[in-house]
């Protein structure tokens, strides 16, 4: 193996997964998603030679968001739009420790599907960062340069993302 695959494959390694994720947040489609997380691995190694390792979280996940938004533009979507969690997406807010409790079990089912609910009536521009940054674990700066966005406008689309989050939730608060 030459030093060119190397590279490629730990970068696939290290990142495919959050490709794909983003990208079923963004397209909704589990085919949409493959297509996109294959165009963005191809883009990937047609660029390795002038890739940037520093940035490297940063720069594969700004390709994964222009591609969404070009399918998404594509399939004329992209206002309006409802968010699909999948079952990958779901690993990311369950809790192994609940599994044993019939109970907990349930009242995490409730808790994931209100909290589905409100991210899909989060505006597209804090839906985004909010994804990025508490789904994926992006820092601000990687955010800020993954969505050519002011790091400034970063942190508020978040505080926005999550206070709207917020206010939606404290609605079931009671239940």
């Amino acid at each position: 193996m030459n030093n060119k695959t190397i590279k490629y494959n730990l970068l696939v390694k290290q990142f495919k997964n959050n490709i794909y994720t983003y990208s079923m947040y963004m397209l909704r489609n589990r085919m949409d998603a493959d297509d996109a997380t294959q165009e963005v691995l191809i883009r990937l190694w047609n660029n390795i030679d002038k890739f940037n390792y520093a940035s490297a979280k940063s720069y594969i996940m700004r390709i994964t968001h222009n591609l969404c938004i070009d399918f998404l533009r594509k399939r004329n979507l992209l206002v309006n739009r409802e968010l699909e969690i999948t079952e990958d997406i779901e690993e990311t807010l369950n809790d192994e420790n609940s599994q044993s409790n019939p109970y907990l079990v349930m009242q995490m089912k409730i808790a994931k599907q209100k909290i589905k609910e409100a991210i899909e009536k989060l505006p597209e521009n804090l839906k985004s960062v909010f994804v990025l940054h508490e789904m994926q674990g992006m820092k601000y700066i990687e955010i800020s340069t993954a969505l050519e966005m002011p790091i400034n406008n970063v942190k508020v689309n978040l505080f926005r993302a999550r206070k709207k989050l917020q206010e939606e939730l404290k609605k079931y608060e009671s239940e």
